[in-house]
């Protein structure tokens, strides 16, 4: 049985493809820099509020931290969008599609650039969404398929295919 995806890498296919990242390889660091962003958001209102103190009027620095304050939030709220928007500007030309077909050995992608061939035994981790599969090759590489163009098996035939040939379970994110 072959199964094949065409995925278009729009914003929302890379989005979800750095979210996978952030929740499986890149797990303890993005767990370190939320805590750290939090306690400099607190640290931040802390300075910058008066707090009842009438002696400390609010001046511009304290509007200016308060704003960093508040584009730190932001960050920490849509990074995966950002990871992704900066990840679709670094890709090559001709990457934006790709179709994908699986075989007993190994798949192959075709993009208006090329012909790659790719070993299962590559993949360190496999995750999941409603929408998306995702491949895990290293913290900074991955690769997204689209589940709604699934052909030749179903989206549970096909999990349970990839578990087979990886010997790795699918995270769900």
């Amino acid at each position: 049985m072959n199964f094949s995806f065409v995925t278009q890498y729009n914003r929302e296919a890379v989005a979800t493809m750095a979210k996978a990242l952030r929740k499986t390889v890149r797990r303890k660091k993005s767990r370190r820099s939320h805590i750290i962003g939090v306690a400099v958001i607190l640290l931040a209102l802390l300075l910058a509020l008066p707090f009842g103190n009438e002696n400390n009027p609010f001046e511009f620095k304290d509007a200016i931290t308060l704003a960093v304050a508040a584009i730190l939030g932001l960050t920490l709220i849509f990074e995966d969008r950002i990871n992704g928007d900066i990840a679709m500007k670094r890709m090559l030309p001709g990457l934006k599609s790709s179709k994908a077909v699986f075989g007993e050995d190994s798949y192959t992608s075709e993009t208006e650039v090329g012909t790659s061939e790719f070993r299962y035994d590559n993949i360190v981790m496999l995750a999941e969404n409603s929408d998306y599969f995702v491949f895990i090759f290293s913290a900074n590489h991955a690769q997204v398929y689209d589940k709604n163009s699934l052909s030749g098996g179903t989206a549970r035939q096909f999990r349970e295919f990839i578990t087979k040939k990886t010997g790795r379970e699918i995270l769900q994110f």
